[in-house]
């Protein structure tokens, strides 16, 4: 049997592996001396088994899991550059030759790798480009195209909000130097009043009412209704002071607060306007009255007031504010006599339109005259008005008419022709959104009135540029507290505005005030002004720049619009008859 010798185990005596002594006892058989000891062969783990002496330096390496790498194993000698020369010397007699097809493109080292890992890091800013050129060239037009679009939304927003800020926000009244401000009350503090009042009662009801017709309710885009015209009806737009009744209710003291479903509509919802109107408040006694002045714009209904799209500020342009204003009075009282029947059957009450001569041919209208009870020893008495009367379940109900009118399908972003069949949901809230104001104030007079539904009418110009010929595409009928619950109008927070600029009010002298709905900002200020203010002498003239007070005047051009505005009735007549 052949023997196995185990040839000379060399110790280390100084540690544990080969040893490093160049002594020929110590040394390695077959090894020559003072040269180290390393694998000839990259893939061989000859050598030390493990080395614990080297440093780490490849930790947090972009790649590695967890921050390690493989190569800083403590058993991995990849590294180590014992036979660099050796190695370089074998490389440079290899060449390697490529034989796969040129490509087309120059491949960049910088160029970004386009891997899954990459597309969704969210450290790379940049978009993902595709890898062909015709692709690439593609994905960077439309990035372009997006980013063009982009500047050009945020471009036409703020040109938006320019003529927003700069378009029909003027004042309603022109600030006279004589007149002294005395308080300034922001909307905010409005929201969070609640006032809550019982069942009003009802002193007096004036005028005749006609019967609503109910085909009116059927009537569709498809099948709709020219909007005729009433001339022979006078229509009345009486103030609180020259009321007749209200005058013999203050001379009898029913109460200490005097004024019109209109004026007070407008307090209640004053936070959703937008428009700067005016209310002249005169101190009588321990009596006060809530005024409107002649030709103001309380007598007009606005239009697209809470929109966000500007209307054309060209005075003479069919589609401004001013001119839609005076379109849908017209258009309101025309439809409110239209959808009634005209048979010459009428209910009457305990008195006559106190406000109608002899003989003369009036709208169907009634006042009611009635009564709220704001305090032990205040009371306010407010003239409400309702236009038609239906007979339900043998029992009458009070109506109130009024329509919405549509101008251009263009401002609103919705055609009523095409939309109120199907979508008659879209086009109620595009109207709540564009005239917010508007609704709630028909809303609130409807409550006053103590009406038992309250019809809107849907009305629309024959063509965009023909102001003068409409049609009714549709009418629909509300209950006005599940309307005002809709619109989310607040009946507490009605009367509770009212009630405090009653307390206000009630605590200043004797005299004529003015408040004013300040142009710019959500706010009300409150104006002494002389006694004479508002009469027939009395002359409202622009001011110099100089001399101005807050809130600044507006230009001629404002001036023009409130002289115009005492001739509304004569200008209606002039449109109507061209």
């Amino acid at each position: 049997m052949v023997e196995f010798e185990v040839g000379a185990v060399p110790f280390n005596p100084d540690g544990w592996g080969p040893p490093e002594s160049s002594s020929p006892t110590l040394s390695v058989p077959n090894h020559p001396s003072n040269v180290p000891f390393a694998p000839f062969s990259r893939s061989e783990k000859l050598g030390r088994i493990a080395d614990w002496t080297r440093s780490l330096t490849n930790q947090g390496r972009p790649g590695s899991r967890q921050g390690h790498h493989p190569s800083d194993s403590a058993f991995d000698f990849s590294g180590d550059d014992s036979f660099a020369t050796l190695a370089a010397d074998e490389d440079s007699s290899f060449r390697l030759v490529d034989t796969s097809a040129k490509s087309h493109h120059q491949h960049n080292a910088n160029r970004p790798k386009f891997n899954p890992r990459w597309r969704f890091n969210p450290h790379h800013q940049r978009s993902q480009l595709p890898q062909r050129r015709d692709e690439e060239v593609e994905a960077k037009k439309r990035e372009a195209e997006k980013e063009r679009a982009r500047r050009d939304r945020l471009y036409h927003l703020n040109r938006s909000q320019m003529r927003r800020e700069s378009a029909v926000f003027k004042s309603s009244v022109d600030i006279q130097p004589e007149w002294n401000m005395l308080d300034q009350i922001p909307f905010s503090t409005f929201s969070k009043l609640s006032f809550s009042v019982p069942e009003p009662e009802d002193l007096l009801i004036c005028g005749e009412l006609e019967f609503y017709d109910r085909s009116y309710d059927r009537i569709t885009p498809k099948n709709s209704r020219p909007l005729e015209r009433f001339k022979n009806r006078n229509f009345f737009k009486v103030t609180t002071t020259d009321d007749p009744v209200i005058r013999r209710l203050a001379n009898e003291d029913k109460a200490t607060v005097f004024a019109t479903d209109t004026i007070l509509s407008t307090l209640m919802c004053a936070p959703r306007s937008v428009y700067s109107w005016d209310i002249v408040i005169q101190r009588v006694g321990n009596k006060l009255f809530f005024d409107k002045r002649d030709g103001s714009q309380l007598d007009l209904l606005s239009v697209h007031e809470t929109s966000q799209e500007p209307l054309p500020d060209v005075k003479d342009d069919i589609n401004s504010a001013y001119s839609l204003s005076v379109e849908a009075a017209y258009i309101n009282q025309n439809f409110s006599q239209q959808v009634l029947i005209r048979d010459g059957t009428k209910v009457a009450f305990e008195e006559s339109n106190p406000f109608a001569n002899e003989g003369e041919e009036v709208a169907s209208v009634a006042y009611r005259y009635r009564r709220w009870k704001l305090d032990d020893d205040m009371h306010l008495v407010s003239r409400c008005e309702v236009q038609s009367v239906v007979e339900v379940s043998k029992q009458k109900s009070f109506l109130t008419l009024n329509a919405l009118n549509e101008f251009d399908p263009k401002y609103s972003g919705v055609d009523w022709r095409q939309k109120l069949e199907t979508q008659r949901g879209a086009v109620l809230a595009t109207e709540l959104k564009n005239n917010s104001n508007k609704l709630a104030k028909w809303t609130a007079q409807a409550l006053l009135a103590g009406a038992d539904m309250m019809k809107l009418g849907y009305v629309s110009r024959v063509h965009p540029r023909d102001h003068f010929n409409h049609v009714i595409l549709a009418v629909v009928g509300y209950k006005p507290r599940d309307f005002a619950a809709q619109i989310n109008l607040n009946t507490l927070n009605m009367w509770g505005i009212v009630k405090s600029i009653v307390d206000l009010c009630m605590k200043l002298n004797e005299g004529k005030y003015v408040l004013l709905k300040d142009p710019f900002k959500p706010q009300v200020r409150i104006y002494e002004v002389p006694s004479d203010a508002f009469e027939n002498d009395y002359v409202e003239e622009p001011l110099p720049e100089e001399e101005q007070v807050q809130p600044l005047a507006e230009d001629a051009d404002d001036a023009e619009a409130n002289a115009t505005a005492k001739d509304v009735e004569e200008k209606e007549i002039i449109s109507e008859a061209a």
